[in-house]
């Protein structure tokens, strides 16, 4: 295979892969769509997390269920000499389902409400004084890892075929 060749095929790969990401967006937006309104998005540990959404559908859909979830995912980088990788893990899900198989009208909008939990973080030792705080520095500069957690609110309807699915970033304080 040539060069010319090869990168022929290549970027026709690349089209047809593009091309698929923006038609499953077109399709999941013919559908319908959902607006989340989250009135705080800064939690503590314990509190409860309160919003509503609108599942507004343009065409029909088979609904298999819909539902809540509050997702923390970990983020560790390691650095190993001049290369850096990112690990990512999910630590915490929970879901509360709103409704169960259900089919939504074309042209309908309906609204929901929701509670989850917020988890307790634990609060690492020292973490707010002078002296955690160095060692927490200290530890990082001699291992060269950095840990950071992102928690977000998602609701999805999970449906036959293209799923409807929104989410916004929160942050729970402790972390």
């Amino acid at each position: 295979m040539t060069g010319s060749t090869a990168a022929l095929v290549f970027g026709g790969g690349a089209v047809v892969v593009i091309g698929g990401i923006i038609a499953y967006y077109i399709a999941r937006h013919l559908r319908g769509s959902i607006k989340l309104v989250l009135p705080q998005t800064s939690f503590t540990g314990g509190e409860t997390i309160s919003g509503s959404f609108a599942v507004i559908t343009r065409k029909e859909i088979l609904g298999k269920r819909l539902y809540a979830t509050l997702i923390g995912t970990e983020f560790t980088e390691v650095k190993r000499g001049e290369k850096t990788t990112t690990r990512t893990r999910e630590i915490h899900r929970h879901e509360t389902t709103l409704e169960q198989a259900l089919t939504w009208p074309a042209g309908q909008t309906k609204h929901y409400s929701f509670k989850l939990p917020v988890p307790a973080v634990a609060a690492p030792l020292l973490a707010n004084s002078a002296v955690g705080n160095a060692v927490a520095i200290g530890l990082e500069m001699l291992g060269g890892n950095r840990r950071r957690m992102q928690w977000r609110v998602e609701i999805r309807l999970d449906a036959k075929g293209v799923d409807l699915a929104t989410s916004q970033r929160i942050r729970i304080n402790g972390e």
